[in-house]
């Protein structure tokens, strides 16, 4: 089994910057992709980022503005993100594909989320 934490969410006006960063229990290998999805209310959860040897991807509505990372060793993961915008302003969850050399188009593993809000 695997358990995902999540930290780094909170408040920030536009224009500014978090970093979102996501700790792993568990086994994880690095060919299982990881990475974030988020959802703001009244919305599906939508994937941002993925990251895994052979594979980074983005929504088009953050390329440029966040960059995935991922620390091996320590089974985490994090998200920049830079420029934000109120539009960004969502639940974020971490979320690992079980699946070797997956996608992260369905996701085995969820964190229990956290709340980032851009002011405007």
């Amino acid at each position: 089994q695997v358990q995902l934490v999540e930290s780094g969410g909170g408040l920030v006006q536009a224009g500014g910057s978090l970093r979102l960063s996501c700790a792993a229990s568990g086994t994880i290998f690095s060919i299982n992709a990881m990475g974030w999805y988020r959802q703001a209310p009244g919305k599906q959860r939508d994937l941002v980022a993925a990251i895994r040897p052979g594979l980074t991807m983005y929504a088009d509505s953050v390329k440029g503005r966040f960059t995935i990372s991922r620390d091996n060793a320590k089974n985490t993961v994090h998200l920049q993100m830079n420029s934000l915008k109120p539009e960004d302003t969502a639940v974020y969850y971490c979320a690992v594909d079980r699946n070797p050399w997956g996608r992260l188009s369905s996701p085995d593993y969820w964190g229990q989320g956290t709340q980032v809000t851009v002011s405007s």
